[in-house]
């Protein structure tokens, strides 16, 4: 499976056919304006396609759950995982998940993440 890497100050974004993996960099509070780079970019890769977007989430850093309302809006990315071994991330993740409005996954493996994707981009697709 190709992908493009997109370097960016704040984080890292694979991109693949069907969903963006994101790596946060250690320390990066996330908010509207990171949010609105990262949308850009995806916006720029997938066109007007379906994606999904996965947050790898294997450093420290801090989300402002207010970017759920912004990421909600974006008609494209049908649904959003986070992924992460670590008890205090999978925490956030679950108050997280309360502002944003389509499907929400929180898993421990990437491998878990990138089956979801494609299921819920195989269901998407069938509407």
């Amino acid at each position: 499976m190709n992908k493009k890497l997109l370097q960016l100050p704040f984080c890292d974004l694979e991109f693949y056919e069907n969903y963006v993996i994101g790596i946060i960099k250690d320390g990066i509070t996330i908010c509207e304006n990171e949010t609105d780079i990262v949308t850009k970019a995806a916006h720029l890769f997938f066109k007007k396609m379906p994606f999904v977007y996965i947050s790898k989430r294997i450093n420290s850093y801090a989300v402002n759950p207010v970017i759920y309302q912004s990421l909600s809006k974006n008609k494209n990315m049908i649904g959003f995982a986070v992924v992460s071994n670590n008890y205090s991330s999978l925490t956030s993740a679950e108050v997280e998940k309360l502002f944003y409005e389509r499907p929400f996954g929180i898993f421990n493996a990437i491998d878990e993440a990138k089956r979801w994707a494609n299921t819920l981009l195989r269901s998407y697709n069938k509407d």
